[in-house]
This record gives structure tokens, C-alpha cells and sequence, in this order.
């Protein structure tokens, strides 16, 4: 067994020697997390939580690499942490744009999205706003991949009629596959 210099370690026993290893794995899972955060949970609070997701990770990586799924897994610890931390606060707007970022969608969208169910404002903002499969968007959550089609379409349908949107043909009810 290799000794070593506790002076320079920087983080939990497991994790020191492995940097290279969650490095990778944190370019490669941040931006589906934060994404899927921020659409839950809004901007700031969003990225707090995978932030912490992440903290939790490094802390824990000895168990989270072995992971089969492990965003999935740092998913819910990230939403099980935004929800503590949004007991005792004022709730921000969900969707609110970067600061410094001018609106480059329709106005009434923010308002809309957040009219939507947790899973249905995640299934939407990550399958059409960030291009993610239906299969992406099933192994982050955890949920099937019909229980994901079905929020999909149900949110679809919600901001189509509360933006007054219908679809080619007149049938607002028709669900896009």
C-alpha cells in the first residue's frame, strides 16, 4: 500500500489520486445536471444544486464512479438538497434568464413553463430546448422512458394552449412524436 503526504491532499482519502478520473466525469455530467436543474429549479438555485451534486460527489467518489447511473443518482441527491433549501425561502422565479442576458424567446414563455409540473418543465426545456433523447432525459430523472413521452406531451399541450399555439391543421390536442 502507498503512503501518502497528507499535507497535500486536498479532498476525502477515496478521491486523492483519482483527479483525472472526476475531471472527466464532471465535464462530461455538469452540463446535463445543471441543465436539468436549472429547468427545475431556475437559474440560481439550479446551479446551486448541482454545484452541491457534485460536492457530493468528489466527497463520495470512491461509491458514485462504480455508479451505473451515476447523474442519475447526483440528480436526485441535487433535488432532494434544492427542496431542502427552498423550504424556508421566497420561491424565485422559475426560468428567469441569466442575469445580463436580454429575453430571446417568447415572453410569455417563462410564465408558461413554470405553469407546468416539475417533470413536465424538465422533460420539455431538456428533449426541446437542449436536444436531449427521450433516453437521456429517462436515466437522469429515473423514470421510464414513457412516464418521460407522457410528461413531454402533456406539457406540450399545456404551453400550446396557454400561449394559444395550435397546431397545423387545428387539432391543439394532438400529441407530437
Amino acid at each position: 500500500m502507498r503512503q501518502r503526504d497528507t499535507h497535500v491532499m486536498n479532498g476525502p482519502p477515496e478521491a486523492v489520486g483519482e483527479p483525472a478520473d472526476f475531471e472527466a466525469f464532471v465535464l462530461e455530467t455538469e452540463p446535463l445536471l445543471r441543465r436539468a436543474l436549472v429547468s427545475a429549479y431556475g437559474y440560481e438555485d439550479g446551479r446551486e444544486a448541482a454545484a452541491e451534486a457534485l460536492a457530493y460527489a468528489w466527497e463520495h467518489w470512491a461509491r458514485v464512479r462504480e455508479m451505473p447511473n451515476a447523474v442519475g443518482y447526483l440528480f436526485r441527491v441535487a433535488r432532494s438538497s434544492a427542496t431542502r433549501g427552498r423550504r424556508w425561502r421566497r420561491p424565485v422565479p422559475l426560468l428567469a434568464p441569466p442575469p445580463g442576458n436580454e429575453h430571446r424567446f417568447e415572453p410569455g414563455l417563462p410564465a408558461a413553463l413554470a405553469s407546468l409540473s416539475e417533470r413536465q418543465r424538465i422533460a420539455v426545456v431538456l428533449v426541446h430546448g437542449f436536444g436531449y433523447t427521450l433516453r437521456e432525459v429517462a436515466d437522469l430523472t429515473g423514470i421510464k422512458i414513457t412516464t418521460v413521452q407522457n410528461h413531454l406531451e402533456r406539457g406540450l399541450r399545456r404551453l400550446r394552449d396557454r400561449l394559444g399555439v395550435s397546431l397545423p391543421g387545428g387539432d391543439s390536442t394532438r400529441s407530437e412524436r
